[in-house]
Formats: structure tokens, sequence, C-alpha cells
């Protein structure tokens, strides 16, 4: 049942002709057939109606254009929606002024970031307009970062139980992922790292893991920019590509919850073998540097339906005590990450505003605002799973 905000539309998912927002777009019209009222908005009708006709929309799904160029058509946007799901990147390009005009009107906001110098600036902006209007804006709601933020929340929630308090030492990792990033995520990386290029005090920002806490500052935390052997696992690790904005995300959740974690000491590695050869591997993928070579999709581009069947990914979250008691949980998704398990992420986390949870205005992260009931949601209608013992 969705809720009456005296909004026109639940949703809005603006970008759906993209490769991504088509994807929302299909998991909204197949999961969800009745019960939402849903736009698609982008820049050009003509697109979009050629867009709704191949994908065997129902012709009733209205279409709105509206452009990242033209500020007033993004506020009439946001006027007739509950929330409007973003999918049009890298956002620090083509990203401000649609979070500008959620937080002037009071509308909902989620979208698959992961640039974090430019959801600091975002933060930094417009939180306090948000927390005025009702806005409520959340970050990251695809791969990067909802397993890794309800990851940690499932570990913690399991060591409460077990333990009567939280772990201070959380591990995350990366034991399979086939499927690989968007390309929107790697656009968003070389857009970032060009910006870092230009202002070098962003550098200092990106390697901070408290980037996202304006005023808290915890404990000091792993690079994780080096291979090494992991005694919890007895397996060698590496690097992982996007641990830079998940971590941020995983201690931002923690600080708008009121620190309910304590000062956690939290990694992201990927699980690279055993023995010598998963000490080579380990090597091998810390020098890896996918934005090197122009192969892979572009933005707008993707896998096929087949390709994202056949993706999936399963990570393992290692919680330890201070005297050295254990304690896993497990995430699994059952398509790609970056293109098939992202958009049904993103398309249930703008139903869980509408539809679960209210919340107070601001810019919040996934596990922050919509905690259980979008962990409840991503198990119900996208295939994923969060197990602890």
């Amino acid at each position: 049942m969705s809720t009456d905000s005296g909004r026109e539309f639940d949703v809005i998912v603006y970008g759906a002709t993209g490769f991504t927002g088509r994807l929302v777009a299909e998991h909204l019209a197949v999961t969800h057939p009745t019960g939402v009222r849903w736009a698609m908005a982008g820049r050009s009708l003509s697109k979009l109606e050629e867009v709704r006709a191949e994908m065997g929309v129902p012709a009733d799904i209205a279409l709105i254009t509206a452009n990242a160029d033209d500020p007033a058509s993004l506020r009439a946007m946001c006027r007739r929606a509950t929330v409007v799901v973003s999918t049009v990147g890298p956002y620090q390009l083509y990203g401000s002024d649609l979070v500008a005009a959620c937080a002037a009107t009071g509308t909902a906001y989620v979208d698959l970031c992961g640039e974090p110098a430019w959801m600091r600036e975002m933060i930094d902006a417009h939180e306090a307009e948000a927390k005025a209007t009702g806005a409520r804006i959340v970050f990251s709601c695809g791969f990067d970062s909802i397993p890794f933020d309800l990851g940690v929340m499932t570990l913690q929630d399991a060591a409460r139980k077990r333990f009567g308090a939280p772990v201070p030492r959380v591990k995350a990792r990366v034991r399979q992922m086939k499927g690989g990033f968007s390309g929107g995520t790697a656009a968003s990386l070389k857009a970032t790292l060009a910006a870092a290029a230009r202002h070098p005090s962003l550098v200092k920002l990106l390697a901070d893991p408290f980037a996202l806490t304006p005023g808290h500052k915890g404990p000091g935390q792993p690079s994780g920019l080096l291979p090494e052997y992991d005694t919890t696992l007895n397996a060698w690790v590496a690097p992982f590509i996007m641990a830079p904005i998940n971590t941020k995300n995983v201690h931002r959740t923690n600080f708008l919850l009121g620190q309910p974690w304590g000062d956690i000491v939290y990694d992201e590695m990927v699980v690279a073998g055993l023995g010598d050869i998963g000490k080579a591997a380990a090597e091998a993928l810390a020098k890896l540097n996918p934005l090197a070579s122009d192969k892979g999709p572009k933005p707008g581009e993707g896998p096929s339906k087949e390709e994202r069947e056949a993706g999936h990914f399963d990570i393992l979250f290692v919680g330890l005590t201070e005297g050295g008691e254990r304690l896993e949980a497990v995430v699994t998704g059952d398509r790609d990450p970056g293109y098939g398990c992202t958009s049904k992420m993103l398309g249930e986390s703008a139903l869980c505003l509408v539809q679960d949870v209210q919340g107070a205005g601001g810019i919040w992260t996934p596990g922050a605002l919509m905690g259980e009931k979008l962990r409840a949601r991503l198990e119900a209608n996208a295939g994923m799973t969060f197990t602890a013992g």
C-alpha cells in the first residue's frame, strides 16, 4: 500500500533511458505491477516513449521530461514525487542541482553514488535545508554501499544478542563476485580522480575514513592498500576498489545512529586464496587498475540479461571481541553486483521510503534511515540474503 503524500507519484525514475535506469524501471514494472504510482523521467520525451515501448512497460506509465542543465525542470519534477530515483551520474558532474531541488521541495531522493567528495559537498551544502523541509536524501543505494552497510548492521545485531555488546573490530571480506562494476561506476571513479588532480585538497578527504562524519574522528583504520595475509581467515587478501566509499558510509551510519557500535575498526578486502597461489593472486589484484583500459561497459551500456543473471556476490563479515571471540555474518546477491543487484537495491530503497519508513529529513545512509525495513525488502524482493551466527 502506497503512502499518500499528496504527491502525484510515489516514485519517479530519473535517467530511465539509461542502462541502469531501464533496469530500475523494469524491476518496478515486474516486481510491483500494482500498488505503486511511478513514472519515467529523462531529457527526451521521444526517447522515453521509445524505451517504454521496448521494455513492454504499460503505456499508462507517465513520462516526464527533466534535464540536469535545467534546474527549473528538476524542481517541477521533484514537486510531483514522493521519491526521486537518480541514475544520472557521475553525480559530481550532473547531480548537484537535483539534490538541491529535492532539499528545497522536501522530496525524498535515492541514488547509486560512490563519490565521497561530492557527497561531503552535498552534506555541507544541503543537510540543514533537508532537515528543515523533511527531504530524506539517501546516497549509495546500490552495491556501494548497501551490502556492506547492512552487513555490518546484521553482524552487530547478532553480536548484541550473543555477547551483549557490539564488536569493536569488523572485517568485510569479498569471497565471491561475478559480474564486475558498471560503466557508471567507472565513470564516477575517473571523474573523482580527475577532480582530485585539479584540487589536491580532495586527496586528504578521499583518504579519510571519517570524511562523511563531520565533527567526528574515530580510531585509526587499516589502509587496505596492500595485500596481506589475514590470520582471521588463514588466507591472502587484496585491496577492494569499493572500500574507500563503503568504509565511509559504514562509519557515517554509526555516526548518524549515535555511535551504537562504539568506535569500530573496519576494513574491506577481497579474498585472493590460500598459500603461495593466494599470495600471488593478492599481489596481482593489488596491481590491477580496472580504470587503466577502455574495455568494459561505458555509461549507458551493460551486460546482457543472461550475463546479469549469471552473476552473484558473497561477502563475509567477521566480528572480533576484545577477548578474541568471533562472530560471522554473510550477505549474498543472486545477480551481478554492478547492474542486476544494484538496480533491484535502488528500486527497493525507493519503495522503502514510500511504504515502510518515514523518518526525519536530512542526508542519510541506507542503514541509518532504513535499516531492518530495507533488509527485509531486499530479502523478499531482490534476491539477497543476510545471515549471522
